[in-house]
């Protein structure tokens, strides 16, 4: 009767032990599991802060130059196929570009004003040598060989002393000359400037009837040539 007892009481003072050890377990690796996501929360928050400091270090427009590289990458692998293919890039170009895209793109340039007309001696010189500096193509291999003919004096620096010792080629100086002719005969062309005929006949009292004279002769001098020629014969009716 005694031992039944007593076997009864370590009955239930061991099913008592074994769920408090089971919670104490389960507390135990909750605590572990809390304390391995601290860790990887304070390793990525670390990381973010590095970031975002070496983004705010960035220019302010890096953005767009990334995607403009990016870009640029990217039109260089297709040019670069289509040579491999034996094909046009700019044809397989077009050939992407959906008829929306195109008529947007060529209301775009219908608004855009080409000429944006004289508003200043310095706007018009700087549109001058933008124009000018897009037509110059570069000499490579001259200038591979000047820097290594120049070594480090090739980017001079207060002490150098190549200044005016550089003397250009007959074929540069030629250039220059053509490209100057051409300024030439351009402005010429177009300058607003009209020569003064002291030979044609004086027909009007002052600036403004001169201008009035030269509209009308253009528009009616072949209706009223003959009557005009009577009249200075003298022999109208």
């Amino acid at each position: 009767m005694a031992a039944g007892v007593e076997l009864n009481v370590v009955a239930q003072l061991s099913g008592d032990e074994t769920p408090a050890s089971q919670k104490r377990e389960e507390r135990l690796r909750k605590f572990r599991e809390l304390h391995f996501k601290r860790n990887e929360a304070r390793k990525l928050n670390h990381q973010e802060v590095v970031e975002e400091d070496k983004r705010l270090k960035l220019p302010s427009n890096w953005e767009a130059k990334k995607a403009r590289l990016e870009w640029e990458l990217q039109v260089d692998e297709k040019r670069k196929e289509c040579v491999a293919q034996g094909e046009d890039y700019d044809m397989v170009k077009l050939l992407e570009i959906s008829a929306e895209d195109a008529e947007r793109w060529e209301r775009k340039k219908k608004k855009k004003n080409p000429d944006p007309g004289f508003s200043g001696y310095a706007e018009a010189q700087l549109r001058q040598y933008q124009r000018l500096t897009k037509q110059i193509q570069p000499d490579m291999e001259n200038y591979e060989r000047q820097r290594e003919e120049c070594g480090e004096d090739f980017h001079p620096t207060s002490n150098s002393l190549i200044h005016g010792t550089h003397i250009p080629s007959k074929e540069s100086v030629d250039r220059m000359v053509e490209d100057v002719e051409k300024q030439i005969e351009k402005c010429s062309k177009y300058s607003r400037r009209r020569a003064y005929n002291d030979d044609a006949d004086i027909d009007y009292i002052n600036e403004r009837n001169a201008k009035f004279n030269k509209k009308a002769e253009r528009f009616y001098g072949k209706y009223t040539a003959e009557i005009k020629q009577n009249l200075e014969r003298g022999t109208a009716v």
